[in-house]
């Protein structure tokens, strides 16, 4: 079975720093396009970046220059440093991986059960 289990929310004032993280695990054969996606209270699910298998990233706008995406091929894991925190930054935040298990011919996509960002005035 696969787990994205994601790690490093917390409570932090505007203008600090957090680390998140997330680590693929179970079996599996290979993955593609690794990304961190928030939720805030009362809106839609966002893309905040993505990165793919060969390190090329995307952000959305509100984030560019505050948020760095990286991964670990080796580690199956997805890193968000984010810094510069803003208050309207408070989500949830969503690890994503699209992800072909060992054995299967499909590729799914597959998410973490997210982690709490809240960012205080």
């Amino acid at each position: 079975q696969v787990q994205l289990v994601e790690s490093g929310g917390g409570l932090v004032q505007a203008g600090g720093s957090l680390r998140l993280s997330c680590a693929a695990s179970g079996r599996i054969f290979s993955i593609n396009d690794m990304g961190w996606y928030r939720q805030a209270p009362g809106k839609q699910r966002e893309l905040v970046a993505s990165i793919t298998r060969g390190g090329s990233t995307n952000y959305a706008d509100s984030v560019k220059g505050r948020f760095t995406i990286a991964r670990d091929n080796a580690e199956n894991t997805v890193y968000l440093q984010m810094a510069s925190l803003k208050p309207e930054d408070t989500a949830v935040y969503y690890c994503n991986a699209q992800l072909r298990p060992s054995g299967s011919p499909y590729l799914g996509n597959y998410w973490g059960q997210g982690t709490q960002v809240t960012v205080s005035s």
